[in-house]
């Protein structure tokens, strides 16, 4: 199967057989250079409205090191991982797997490519297992976080449907399980 080619709304495409080797892609145009984007998509310090307000909490960004996505005040822990690839600007991979399932890790990939002084990203999930939580989290996520990381970095600001999102789900964070804690999940 071909990789999507169309570059001005997100694209989707999936890969491979119905097992748990499909890659999904997701692919859009934003129009930044690629260090703003990669800036974005890397940054430690502040909430990512496009990881779901999450606040990406590491040791450091490179090969082998841990990655946790928690929430702002640090309480709840909502994905845990490990670097795999860290190539500035172009490429970042890490495994990842949702706190609140039993389901095995998969992998994420963001690939990001200067094209005529914008910057393609592609989201690219792979080996997901098929049937989970994780996969119909997965399918949901990636559309959000594509979408969301363009509109953040040429706007400032997430999508109207990403803020009534997020502002939907800070309405559960009450809800969430104590499993997710982040004590639970130390770097």
């Amino acid at each position: 199967m071909t990789e999507p080619t169309s570059l001005h709304a997100v694209d989707v495409q999936h890969e491979g057989s119905a097992d748990d080797t499909d890659k999904s892609y997701y692919r859009v145009v934003i129009r930044a250079p690629i260090h703003k984007v990669w800036a974005e998509l890397t940054r430690t310090d502040a909430v990512l409205p496009f990881f779901f307000n999450s606040v990406c909490h590491t040791t450091r960004l490179g090969v082998d090191a841990p990655v946790r996505m928690r929430s702002k005040d640090g309480k709840y822990t909502a994905v845990v991982g490990k670097v795999l690839e860290f190539e500035p600007p172009h490429r970042y991979s890490h495994t990842f797997r949702f706190t609140s399932f039993e389901d095995p890790p998969c992998i994420i990939r963001y690939v990001l490519k200067e094209v005529d002084g914008d910057t393609e990203f592609t989201l690219i999930n792979e080996n997901v297992p098929a049937g989970t939580q994780t996969e119909k989290y997965m399918t949901q996520g990636g559309p959000f976080i594509v979408e969301n990381l363009k509109s953040v970095v040429e706007t400032g600001k997430p999508t109207i449907g990403g803020r009534f999102a997020l502002f939907m789900m800070g309405l559960t964070a009450p809800f969430t399980p104590k499993r997710c804690r982040s004590e639970n999940w130390p770097l």
